[in-house]
């Protein structure tokens, strides 16, 4: 709570040098909603209803170690083939997508995951269990490209960063839920965690399907862009743009900072700090809460107020800082503040990196091009777990986050001076 009272001031002081109404405030901040899509909103409720059940991925390294008593190695050898799942998912999304549309694949995979977590379950040895987190992941991360492609049809040209706040907004609404709820649920039963799953991805797919099908956009349609892939509209392979196959590093690199959140921070939380689960969970909430609170917000004065270039690079560098910071000081409070640093990164870099991507593609290659960037981040999702894990079984926590750090440091400068090159 004293984060977003020191951060709210900060924007006030900044934005209105003290001395503004609180009524000038407020309407910047319901200002940062407007203009905004119906479709827009529905795909966010759709994205919030399916991670207020994503229950699982955050808790399921301390699953492996306490419910099955696999090793710290086991377990980052487990979620590196849920990494690899999400790479071979997120290009075909993308391939499926240019093909078929973002309507169908995102159906197909919303509804086509629910059995999946009904299997998890029942999978107890090593090898089984990466079997099945790979069909998982697979089918799972096969709905971001489409997902993001939708956002780009129906999201006004003026509104494109903000329609994907939203859409980020509602993923972190929903992960300050499911995790909380999942914290509750895995006190009682580490099953109720893949049962909610399974309920979150049902419910997100019927609710997508009864409003978007059959359904045209107002400034994009399925058959126009259909037509658009057959005459080949100047678009060329993301894997040939060495701008964006370069940015895509960058992005992959932050990735695998970012998401020691998934893995190796939920096992320092119970190992060093010695939360409960429940514990865990709570502060997993307060980082989506954080968000939900301050996102829109802070998109909308990075972008009056900063460029691509100075919003990707305080991205990089703030994401370091929350891990150096738990190096610093060893109270719970910390823990908090480390959080929030780590919030206010993914609020500056994440929108602002699928802007540059969609700015960077045209309308027959944009589901190839979003898959490419769904699959820099699923490309971390394999290394980040592993190279966590292997860090800190050598090395210890401490060291891990000193590296991270310096990581984000370099990445910070490759987006400076890459970003001078690109549409922005």
């Amino acid at each position: 709570m004293t984060a977003f009272v020191l951060l709210i001031s900060l924007i006030l002081f900044l934005h209105f040098r003290i001395d503004c109404p609180l009524k000038r405030f407020l309407t910047l901040y319901l200002d940062s909603y407007r203009g905004l899509s119906k479709p827009i909103w529905m795909l966010s409720l759709v994205i919030l209803i399916n991670r207020i059940g994503a229950m699982v991925v955050p808790f399921l390294s301390i699953y492996m170690t306490q419910a099955l008593g696999f090793t710290i190695k086991e377990t980052g050898y487990v979620l590196s083939f849920f990494g690899l799942g999400a790479v071979v998912g997120s290009w075909l999304g993308g391939w499926l997508t240019d093909k078929f549309g973002y309507f169908k694949v995102q159906a197909v995979s919303l509804f086509l995951v629910v059995p999946m977590y009904f299997v998890l379950p029942e999978l107890k040895t090593v090898e089984s269990l990466a079997a099945g987190v790979f069909f998982l992941s697979v089918i799972s991360e096969t709905f971001r490209p489409p997902n993001s492609v939708a956002i780009a049809y129906y999201a006004k040209p003026e509104n494109l960063t903000k329609a994907f706040s939203l859409n980020r907004m509602a993923i972190n609404l929903g992960f300050s839920i499911g995790p909380a709820l999942g914290g509750i649920l895995a006190s009682i039963s580490y099953y109720w965690l893949f049962y909610g799953n399974a309920a979150g991805s049902l419910i997100a797919g019927v609710v997508f399907y009864l409003y978007f099908n059959n359904r045209k956009s107002k400034y994009q349609t399925e058959e126009k862009r259909s037509s658009d892939v057959k005459q080949n509209e100047e678009g060329i392979s993301p894997y040939k743009d060495k701008k964006i196959m370069l940015f895509s590093v960058l992005c992959a690199l932050y990735a695998i900072c970012f998401f020691q959140l998934l893995s190796t921070l939920p096992l320092f939380y119970k190992e060093v700090h010695h939360l409960s689960e429940a514990g865990i969970g709570i502060i997993l909430g307060y980082s989506g809460i954080f968000i939900v609170v301050l996102e829109m917000l802070l998109v909308q004065l990075a972008d009056k107020r900063m460029t691509i270039s100075q919003v990707l690079v305080a991205g990089a560098l703030l994401c370091g800082l929350s891990f150096v910071m738990l190096n610093l000081n060893g109270s719970i409070l910390m823990l908090y503040i480390s959080m929030s640093v780590l919030c206010v990164s993914e609020i500056l870099a994440m929108p602002f990196m699928s802007t540059v991507i969609v700015k960077n593609s045209v309308e027959s290659n944009r589901g190839a091009y979003m898959g490419l960037y769904s699959l820099s981040f699923s490309v971390a999702h394999i290394f980040s777990p592993f190279l966590g894990t292997l860090t800190v079984e050598h090395f210890g926590f401490e060291t891990l986050w000193w590296v991270t750090g310096i990581i984000s440091i370099v990445i910070a400068v490759g987006f400076y001076f890459l970003m001078k090159t690109m549409k922005s």
